[in-house]
């Protein structure tokens, strides 16, 4: 597992990964899995998950599930649904050519105040309408990954 830490006067980020997504496809089985790098537990961050399209990608949203699991145990888990595309069908998220990034808001001025690895999860649990069963290969998707920045006060 690589952890990239990232420290710049231009950018309030301080640490990231990303993951890669074999044949850019995300089996609906696989959890993408970070840790987090001890943090200050008095500033609040801004956690942002990173997902990073081709044009093969067959919707305009997806769903997600997260789950952070605190030091101490604690689990928290969220569905989460993001646009992926206008209505007219371009991509949102920035990129050049036919791979698109799209940072999308996971957690808003967030602290982690419990000592200790934070461990994060992310799924996909897109469904075709009207289907009951999700999308087993989400095609499309070449990487998954995180993002926390400090916030700013202004």
């Amino acid at each position: 597992m690589s952890l990239l830490l990232l420290n710049s006067c231009d950018t309030n980020t301080i640490a990231g990964d990303l993951q890669s997504m074999q044949s850019e496809r995300w089996p609906a089985s696989q959890k993408v899995n970070f840790e987090f790098p001890k943090l200050d537990s008095i500033h609040p961050f801004n956690v942002y998950l990173n997902i990073r399209n081709t044009n093969a990608y067959p919707f305009s949203n997806i769903f997600l599930i997260a789950e952070l699991e605190y030091p101490y145990g604690k689990i928290k888990v969220d569905t989460l649904e993001y646009k992926m595309a206008n209505p007219d069908g371009t991509w949102l998220g920035t990129g050049i050519g036919s791979i698109k990034e799209s940072k999308l808001t996971y957690l808003e001025n967030f602290n982690f105040d419990e000592p200790g690895t934070y461990k994060l999860s992310i799924s996909q649990a897109v469904r075709n309408n009207g289907d009951t069963q999700g999308v087993s290969q989400l095609e499309g998707i070449t990487d998954v990954g995180f993002t926390i920045e400090k916030t700013t006060n202004k």
